[in-house]
């Protein structure tokens, strides 16, 4: 009897020593053992896991991120050349107040005593000749109409100027954006990893106590299970990290998959998020290209209306012309010729079309300047709110840390259970899964902050 009693408890003292063993070694190797060389984890080719965490590319930190995008996205490019578009509007407009000079070489062959008899009112008498010469001709003045219409072109440079940098701060908004989604995605794939191998071993450390006849089959389907759920998080994981790397190479201006190996330098213990919101709107007002883009519309659009306006006022100019004519009909006696004069020009009725002109204008830069308003409405309204996002993600940082070290706490009182049999497998995998969504939502928390903190800056104009 003695011996039968014997050769039982030589097994279970066996599975219970390697119950104990495994747990050990598994926590001290579960960040190296690349997830590639455990037997179980072995996927159908179309869902083999298709590379690690840290990718083997160049290196590439926050600020080197915005430097690419600015220098190779082709919305900067957009911006860039609009801009130097619209400088030229401004030349082309101030040509109005530069001299015009044009040159005329002309040689008429006519029928001998022809005359134009119809559809002209000047002299219809025309004369074999050949003949060259130079007209210029200068606006005096048009009483300011022109020199409104350049400030208005001017304006409207600078909004293309303010727009292009609004433009680099949304890319640069963006690059943020990506740049931490990257790194969460990354994170979240190396808890996926340390997930599959957690699970791997609670497999393990269950079958060996089901050969032992210590634990029924059920507990190891329920962590058969467990590890698939486990697979599927390391498959999604994957998957997000691949796509969250190509948003950020699209963002980058780069048409290549290329794998870069982002530089973390998220703080450990962040700085708080901003406090009051209201103390920051005036420097948004001041710094945010938009506002200053719309403020410089405004500008143009009143300015234009006054160059409207002036539509009816007279317009004075100068004509000179000089030429000679070497080859010429006898009734053209001189072999040159010369004159300069003046011209008037009053406009006097129009049917209303001057009116309506400085109408439109005005009630345009009318509604330029209530869109100056709703914009320091929203912008109002988006600070606020993003400062109150960052305070919410800031916090959500300790919760999050104190969730994770609770669970941490709560699975190794699970695993100690289930060893000396005080609880089943159900309590232990309820666990794990806990241990596992509160290290996730810890990851997601602190980059979560970091990208509240980019908004706010861009809110800013910064």
């Amino acid at each position: 009897m003695a011996e039968s009693v014997k050769r039982r408890l030589i097994p279970a003292a066996c599975a219970l020593s390697l119950l104990v063993y495994l747990p050990c070694a598994m926590r001290s190797q579960q960040t190296q053992a690349p997830i590639a060389q455990m037997p179980s984890l072995q996927l159908p080719a179309a869902q083999a896991p298709t590379g690690p965490v840290a990718s083997l590319g160049p290196r590439l930190t926050l600020a080197d991120a915005e430097r690419l995008a600015i220098e190779h996205n082709p919305n900067i490019s957009v911006a860039r050349l609009i801009a130097l578009a619209q400088a030229q509007v401004t030349r082309e407009v101030r040509s109005a107040e530069l001299p015009t000079a044009q040159g005329d070489l002309t040689a008429v062959g006519a029928h001998e005593n022809s005359r134009i008899t119809a559809g002209l009112l000047n002299n219809p008498s025309v004369y074999d000749r050949a003949a060259g010469g130079l007209t210029v001709s200068q606006l005096i003045t048009d009483f300011g109409r022109t020199h409104n219409l350049v400030r208005s072109a001017q304006s409207n440079a600078k909004v293309q100027l303010e727009n292009e940098r609004a433009t680099e701060l949304d890319i640069t908004l963006t690059v943020d954006q990506a740049f931490y989604q990257v790194l969460t995605s990354q994170a979240v794939l190396k808890v996926a990893e340390e997930t599959v191998n957690q699970r791997q071993a609670t497999v393990d450390q269950v079958g060996a106590l089901t050969k032992a006849k210590l634990r029924s089959d059920l507990d190891l389907s329920f962590a058969d299970v467990q590890l698939s759920q486990a697979k599927l998080l390391l498959l999604d994981a994957q998957n997000d990290a691949a796509d969250a790397m190509a948003s950020l190479n699209t963002v980058l201006g780069s048409e290549r998959d290329e794998q870069y190996t982002l530089v973390d330098e998220t703080r450990e213990n962040p700085e708080p998020a901003p406090q009051d919101a209201e103390a920051l709107l005036p420097k948004a007002y001041s710094t945010r290209p938009d506002l200053a883009a719309l403020n410089y519309n405004y500008t143009a659009a009143r300015q234009f209306s006054t160059a409207e306006r002036d539509l009816w006022m007279p317009t004075v100019s100068a004509l000179a012309a000089v030429g000679g004519t070497p080859v010429r009909a006898d009734q053209i006696q001189s072999s040159w010729y010369g004159a300069a004069g003046a011209n008037i020009s009053i406009p006097v009725f129009n049917g209303f079309l001057y009116n309506a002109r400085a109408q439109e204008a005005k009630l345009r830069a009318n509604a330029a300047g209530e869109q100056v308003r709703n914009l320091r409405d929203v912008i109002a309204r988006d600070l606020r709110t993003a400062v109150l996002n960052a305070q919410n993600a800031f916090q959500r940082i300790g919760v999050t840390q104190e969730m994770l070290n609770e669970s941490n706490m709560a699975l190794d009182l699970s695993e100690a259970r289930y060893k000396i049999g005080l609880s089943g497998i159900v309590e232990l995998t309820q666990a794990q899964l806990a241990q596992t969504q509160a290290e996730i939502a810890y990851t997601n928390a602190r980059y979560a902050y970091q990208t509240a903190l980019a908004v706010v800056r861009f809110q800013m104009g910064q």
